[in-house]
Formats: structure tokens, sequence, C-alpha cells
């Protein structure tokens, strides 16, 4: 089992910065891709960005590409997304996941098997 935890989240006005954190427990970290999505009210979660267990290799979504980055610190058992020039639509609850199994890259929620209860972020415009 991997006990995942964010923080992080909270309320930003339209192009600030905030970076979320991911604490994973339970596992070997530095074993697990690890990944980030959101899910705003009445929305299907959305992949964010995904980091694979080395580090060496990372995916994001379009529609973050250049504004976020995913990076992980193995000896904090921490993954981090760095969310820039947030804009309104960018308001969300925002989730950390891992896999142990799968390969790099992963983007859909049924490809990761460990969930973190969520941070939320409310960008204000």
């Amino acid at each position: 089992q991997v006990q995942l935890v964010e923080s992080g989240g909270g309320l930003v006005q339209a192009g600030g910065s905030l970076r979320l954190s991911c604490v994973a427990s339970g596992r070997s970290f530095s074993s697990l891709q690890m990944g980030w999505f959101r899910q705003a009210p009445g929305k299907e979660r959305e992949f964010l960005a995904g980091i694979s267990w080395s580090g060496r290799s990372t995916n994001y979504a379009d529609a973050v590409k250049g504004r976020f980055t995913i990076s992980r610190d193995d000896a904090k058992n921490t993954v981090f997304l760095q969310m820039n020039s947030l804009r309104y639509e960018d308001t969300a609850a925002y989730f950390c996941a891992a896999d142990l199994i799968r390969h790099f890259p992963l983007h859909l929620p049924d490809e990761y098997d460990y969930w973190g209860q969520g941070t939320q972020v409310t960008v204000s415009s």
C-alpha cells in the first residue's frame, strides 16, 4: 500500500503561483511513477503532469505545458507541482497519484493505483 498526502493548495490571484507537495509513504518512493491530476466540479478528472520513477522523464497536458512543472525529491519522498501564471480555469481540486507497476508515461486515472485525498486550488480573477 502507498499513502499519499497533498498540501500547498489555497486561494491565489490570477497570474500568481503555488507549489503543491505530495508526500508518499508505505512503499519505496524511488520505485513509484508519480502524477498530478485535477478535478473541477461537474468535470472528469484531468491529467496534468507525470514523472517517471527515475525523475529523468516528465510529461504534461497541453493545458499546463510551460506553466506547470513536476519534480520529485526522493530523499523527502515528495513530488511537487510548481504552478505559475495561474488562471481562473485552473480552479479545481488537485490530486497526486502513484503507480508501482506500469511503465511511464501514464495519462489516465485508471493507470494509477494510489491516490491522495486532494488539495483545493482556487484562482480568483
